[in-house]
């Protein structure tokens, strides 16, 4: 049997990103290259200026509207599952979970199998393709939510919570701080998964990305801009990104009340710095529960940690007898959340 190349011969950071050497392309990189694999959309993985850029239809779209010209120069999608052949490896893209277009890279190489998980949810959500689990040699993980005290509340709970604050203060504009990619039109659909009909109110800001969801299909309702209307919307849910909550443009409300929906919700600190009243726990991440199951289900001999918090699940995977190590990639924050 022909002895197998370590993992650190073909696959490895330099200095923009993780490159594949065998397939001469970087994945996710921070700075601009001649050929890189994107997981999606999200501003920390999808950079602009770069040559040639693989990726999901979906995430070539997000691209497209939120980098123009700065997409790439060249665009080339991969429907989920289609197998690739480039230069001497095979790659595949399947669902993460994560948002709309997700994807993990699924690169096979001299009879290995190396995983890149990207940012990946298990939860369901009704705005993207579920998970896939991938059996592999090597799996590299996000560790966005990677310590014991991150475990995330099911998110009906959450979007109940939000629901039963309504009732509670109908004289009170509920502003909920949302991601404009992936969390605003997620939450939109729970709230319409629990019977919400009336319509949600949009920062300008969340415009254009809830409207690609609304032509992809996604039947998230009535969902009309704050800039339409001069009612000061007591009794209304206004999504806005979390930089809108408490400033100027939050006055034109009745006695606004700020929720903000992310996995850091957790920590009260956060909820405190942030003068959040109606803390939602609801994540396009992992928690530390689903971070060990899933690395667990791979069956991978080995992990990389690429980023968060690195040295705790490096330590727990060690114990678990996986050889696991931190990547320490530059570049990655926590804009999905």
């Amino acid at each position: 049997m022909p002895v197998q190349p370590p993992f650190e011969s073909w696959l490895r950071p330099d200095g923009s990103g993780l490159y594949c050497v065998p397939g001469d392309f970087h994945i996710d990189p921070h700075a601009a290259v001649p050929r890189a694999v994107i997981t999606h959309g999200h501003s920390d993985h999808a950079r602009p200026g770069h040559g040639a850029v693989l990726a999901t239809a979906d995430t070539l779209e997000i691209m497209k509207l939120r980098l123009g010209q700065g997409a790439g120069d060249s665009l080339q999608p991969l429907d989920y599952g289609e197998a690739l052949k480039v230069r001497d490896v095979t790659v595949r893209l399947v669902p993460a979970g994560h948002i709309l277009g997700s994807a993990q890279v699924v690169i096979e190489y001299q009879g290995q199998r190396a995983v890149i998980s990207g940012d990946y949810k298990r939860h369901a959500d009704p705005t993207c393709e579920a998970y896939e689990l991938v059996p592999c040699d090597l799996f590299i993980t996000e560790a966005t939510f990677g310590l014991p005290i991150y475990r995330h509340e099911p998110d009906t709970g959450e979007v109940a919570k939000l629901i039963a604050s309504l009732k509670d203060f109908p004289e009170r504009t509920h502003q909920v701080g949302v991601y404009g990619l992936g969390k605003c039109q997620r939450l939109i659909a729970l709230l319409r998964q629990a019977g919400f009909d009336r319509p949600v109110y949009l920062h300008g800001a969340l415009r254009s990305m809830t409207d690609y969801y609304l032509a992809r299909g996604f039947a998230l309702g009535p969902v009309p801009s704050v800039s339409d209307t001069k009612e000061k919307l007591a009794g209304e849910i206004v999504l806005s990104p979390p930089s809108a909550l408490g400033d100027r443009w939050s006055r034109r409300f009745a006695d606004p009340l700020a929720g903000f929906a992310s996995g850091w919700m957790r920590i009260r600190g956060r909820v405190r710095q942030r003068g959040v009243e109606l803390p939602l726990i609801i994540s396009d991440h992992c928690d530390w529960p689903e971070l060990l199951q899933t690395i667990a289900e791979t069956g991978a001999r080995e992990v990389w940690v690429t980023h968060g918090r690195e040295d705790a699940l490096v330590h727990e995977v060690s114990k678990m007898g996986v050889k696991a190590r931190a990547l320490a990639l530059v570049g990655r924050e926590d804009e999905a959340e």
